[in-house]
């Protein structure tokens, strides 16, 4: 296995994250058993009448060189088959007929030493209405790590196969919280404000510090410490009944190195590299290929090589074929096989829940002719359906290089839907924390012509994989509130991060994945209520409840056009506008109070007459001519003009 290099920077994980246990070599063979095959695993487990007009199947096993296949019903086909040299694995393609009605399938699998069957349920559809419906405008984002929120079944916190993988006083264990905990809160979610609540991978993992679900073992299962698909399908049913949605972390890129995959592949180029052998994620240009210093760290690998035309293989094929980290094996999706295999298991996770989104992980580390592909398959059945690429990079160029609803120079459209604004986030906290003019929003913002859909992309101020603003240096709750009015005010579909809006705090990984102040029997405080938060958590939270309640309120926070208004080293001024309102959000972030007399003619601002504040402590008047506002030192305030 290649070397972790810690002297890189994570992407989503840090190094220390990733301290997955390396699987151990094969035992010696058993004494001989009998040859009869035998199937332990069927990949998807069910599957629906109508989704699709075929369906390839992965089975597990022993013994699976299969000499024929065939099932129970004439309205089903048996294409071909295919079975890995070993016998663990057969792959089964089946051909649906139009007249296939819902009831269970059995196949009979037929050796040269003897035979075995399988059976497949194939279900109804549920009916689509509230079902698969994507973000818009109206829409906040809401991230949790299901591990870290809240614990609403202590049964599961320790299944019987992860013995001594709970403990709350070791920052990289599992900690307890799980779905029905997320479930329980669902009223502090509507009383907060959110609208969609966007969960880390819940799909079963691999080692006792996998808490946060990026190690797969099992791509057709939930991790039992987080409760059941049951307990899944639950959550998201009574998130409808609220009106609200539910997004699936999905990571095509990879898979945990604990996966039975890693040590027998289904396929010998299963995977980009081997176990034994295999490149790692770190791409070999370095920052001053591109004119950038390398006195400090870069915060991101160069993508700048994937969107750059005169780059050459060499310079990509890391990013792309390279395990990540060194550490998790690398899905081959140029393989036809693969390619099937992670569409279908997208659409299963779809269907069995009614999603609404896929959050889709270390997006730019997947060969784009895939994504291609994988949405035009997503798509066929969810035309509505939202995807959100994870692009970790500060630079608009390359950011919207994978936004889908264009071409690149390779010619191909990647289909997701957006992608998370990480120019905005980075340019935020330079600009709050790192004395980086104001004037640093205007330029990012600048770059919106670079997208087909900027009012579709995802700003946000933090994740799981950053420190907490309010543990930066200098940061204060005036700099947490300054991000949250810039956030929630900004064109696109805002996401906050679990805690956030009662300022918890926390540096790297996992520092800043703490468990929520409440979620767990016994905690000394319970957030989730105003009389459990302290006074400057409830100031921060309702500073938050109002912005949102401000963004529901008017359409001009959602869908109006924005306007530069005034941008200079301190303050940065802009118009939310529709036909019926305009809003002037202004963001001072010097540290003593700024007037700003702003010309009125041939501005958003032209024939104002009144204005008024809705938030923050700004004053302003207009004489028809000129609109002098002074906004109070690091704040951001929303006047109504009229």
């Amino acid at each position: 296995m290649a070397k972790l290099n810690c002297s890189r920077p994570a992407l989503f994980l840090l190094c220390a994250a990733l301290s997955f246990a390396v699987p151990a070599p094969a035992a010696q063979d058993a004494p001989a058993a009998p040859k009869a095959p035998v199937v332990t695993k069927i990949e998807p487990p069910n599957w629906w009448v109508g989704l699709t007009p075929d369906l390839m199947l992965l089975l597990s096993g022993h013994n699976l060189q299969a000499n024929k296949v065939s099932c129970n019903l004439p309205e089903v086909t048996v294409l071909q088959t295919q079975a890995s040299q070993g016998g663990e694995y057969l792959f089964v393609w089946l051909k649906f007929s139009n007249a296939l009605r819902f009831g269970t399938l059995v196949c009979h699998v037929t050796t040269q030493d003897g035979e075995t069957h399988f059976e497949l349920p194939m279900a109804r559809r549920e009916p689509t209405a509230r079902r698969f419906r994507g973000l818009n405008s109206d829409d906040v984002l809401y991230l949790i790590m299901p591990d870290r929120f809240a614990d609403g079944d202590p049964s599961n916190d320790e299944p019987r196969e992860f013995p001594g993988s709970h403990d709350r006083t070791k920052p990289r264990a599992w900690h307890g919280g799980d779905l029905r905990g997320i479930r329980e809160h669902i009223p502090y979610f509507k009383e907060l404000g959110v609208t969609s609540l966007w969960l880390t991978p819940v799909v079963k993992n691999g080692s006792a510090q996998d808490y946060h679900g990026y190690g797969a073992v099992d791509l057709y299962a939930v991790d039992p410490h987080l409760g059941t698909l049951d307990d899944y399908k639950d959550l998201a049913e009574t998130l409808r009944a609220q009106g609200m949605k539910l997004f699936f972390d999905v990571v095509p890129n990879h898979v945990g190195p604990l996966h039975p995959w890693a040590r027998k592949p289904p396929l010998p180029d299963w995977f980009h590299g081997t176990l034994q052998g295999h490149l790692d994620s770190f791409s070999p240009v370095q920052n001053s290929f591109y004119g950038k210093p390398e006195a400090k760290p870069p915060a991101n690998d160069p993508f700048e090589a994937l969107a750059d035309p005169h780059a050459t293989s060499a310079m990509r094929r890391n990013l792309t074929q390279g395990w990540f980290f060194g550490i998790l094996p690398d899905l081959n999706t140029e393989n036809p096989v693969v390619a099937k295999y992670l569409v279908q298991n997208a659409m299963w996770w779809t269907e069995t829940a009614g999603l609404d989104g896929l959050r889709v992980d270390t997006f730019p580390y997947v060969g784009r002719p895939f994504w291609q592909l994988w949405h035009a398959g997503l798509r066929k059945a969810y035309p509505n359906l939202t995807t959100i690429g994870e692009v970790f990079h500060p630079d608009a160029m390359v950011t919207s290089f994978f936004a889908g609803g264009h071409t690149g120079w390779d010619g191909v459209d990647t289909g997701v839907s957006t992608v998370f604004d990480f120019p905005v986030f980075f340019a935020l906290r330079d600009v709050l924390l790192r004395g980086a003019p104001a004037g640093r929003l205007a330029d990012v913002l600048r770059q919106d012509a670079l997208y087909p859909h900027p009012d579709w992309l995802v700003p946000f101020l933090a994740n799981h994989d950053v420190p907490r603003l309010l543990s930066e240096p200098g940061a204060s709750p005036e700099t947490l509130l300054s991000a949250y009015g810039l956030v929630l005010t900004l064109r696109g579909i805002p996401q906050l991060y679990y805690g956030d809006e009662i300022g918890m705090t926390g540096g790297a990984d996992p520092e800043n994945r703490h468990d929520f102040p409440g979620g767990w029997t016994g905690d000394a405080h319970n957030a989730f209520t105003p009389e459990g938060r302290t006074p400057e958590q409830e100031r921060i939270f309702s500073s938050v409840h109002r912005l949102l309640q401000l963004r529901r309120q008017h359409a001009a926070l959602r869908t109006g056009k924005l306007l530069h208004v005034f941008s200079d080293e301190t303050c940065y001024a802009f118009v939310r506008q529709t036909d019926e309102e305009r809003l002037l959000i202004v963001f001072n972030n010097g540290a003593q109070p700024r007037t700003l007399k702003l010309a009125q003619a041939n501005t958003p601002l032209a024939d104002a007459l009144r204005v008024s504040s809705l938030y923050g402590n700004a004053t302003a008047e207009t004489n028809g001519i000129e609109l002098r506002v002074t906004a109070p030192p690091q704040s951001v305030s929303i006047l109504l003009v009229y």
